[in-house]
């Protein structure tokens, strides 16, 4: 079941066009060339969220997903309050408070970080400050506590408030019992960072793995902060080996999943991967690389999100 709930005269044209496709498609899933050329994605993702629309998928028992601000959102209801997996964007508190309403009364109590990243953490200070424990992976706080640089965005993030801090961090796995289910919650080794988890809803085999798979688009690779596409490739990997025909999984972006779009994803970036790295081992520059088009295959089902196939191919470039 799927509930789906004037710029100013100075607002550019293309910003105008900007904020349609985010309505139709989510902030991170807009084409690149909407981008303006100087600007970091960070701005205007955060600015567009604002007129985000947000899309309530209800799953298997008392676990539905939020679709359009940032990640994907997992809502768990129940007598010990929602728990949430991820926090979406700031600016669109409005449209999830109206989202979340529409799916129980009951108060926000639990919040899980799933990584570090802005469009994963962004609300996690409002969260907070209306009850919510925020919990997450020791590295997700370290990288909010400090200034931290990713270059893939040109962009600088300041500390995070206190208020936007987890407040329960572990090394490598923990499980929560809340609202009648057991969470399973385990550290990958790097991959999209260094700080991913996934969280499996034992009891109703769902699994949220977040940004180690991007259903049907080429995904953001953060070597910043330990990401590689080579990490990235183990993941696609262990979520392959962990789930059955009947999971369901929630990517970090685009629609709900299946095995077999896992497999699919693994494929994808196993095949770029050797494409790419045969070339720069036989000494082709980067440029070259992608004159070559390594992702050419690939391109018309994956390559229609802010990471189109050139910057995908950077990325992996990067990495081998």
């Amino acid at each position: 079941m799927t509930m789906k709930t004037n710029p100013s005269p100075e607002v550019s044209r293309r910003h105008f066009m900007t904020l349609s496709v985010v309505a139709a498609t989510g902030v991170w899933l807009m084409p690149r060339r909407l981008f303006a050329a100087a600007e970091s994605p960070v701005i205007t993702i955060r600015n567009a969220a604002a007129s985000a629309k947000i899309t309530v998928t209800k799953l298997r028992g008392n676990v539905s997903v939020l679709e359009g601000s940032g990640g994907n959102i997992a809502v768990l209801t129940g007598c010990d309050g929602k728990l949430l997996v991820d926090a979406g964007i700031t600016a669109s508190r409005p449209r999830i408070n109206e989202a979340l309403t529409g799916i129980s009364s009951d108060p926000v109590k639990h919040l899980i970080n799933t990584h570090w990243h802005f469009d994963h953490t962004d609300g996690n200070e409002w969260l907070h400050s209306v009850g919510a424990e925020i919990t997450a992976h020791e590295n997700t706080r370290k990288h909010l506590s400090v200034t931290t640089r990713v270059e893939g965005w040109n962009f600088t993030f300041p500390p995070a408030p206190k208020g936007a801090l987890p407040t329960k961090v572990f090394e490598k796995d923990l499980k929560l019992h809340l609202n009648g289910t057991t969470l399973a919650l385990d550290h990958y080794p790097p991959a999209h960072t260094d700080s991913d988890i996934f969280i499996e809803f034992t009891d109703a085999d769902i699994i949220h793995v977040a940004d180690t798979f991007w259903n049907g688009y080429f995904p953001f690779i953060d070597y910043s902060t330990g990401g590689s596409i080579d990490g990235m490739i183990r993941a696609a990997e262990a979520n392959i080996a962990r789930v059955s025909d009947k999971t369901i999984v929630i990517p970090g972006h685009g629609p709900i999943g299946n095995k077999s779009q896992l497999i699919e994803f693994r494929d994808m970036l196993v095949s770029v991967r050797e494409k790419v790295s045969a070339l720069k081992k036989g000494g082709r520059s980067l440029d070259e690389v992608l004159a070559a088009k390594p992702t050419g295959d690939y391109d018309a089902k994956w390559g229609g999100s802010v990471i189109d196939g050139k910057n995908f191919t950077g990325l992996v470039y990067q990495g081998v």
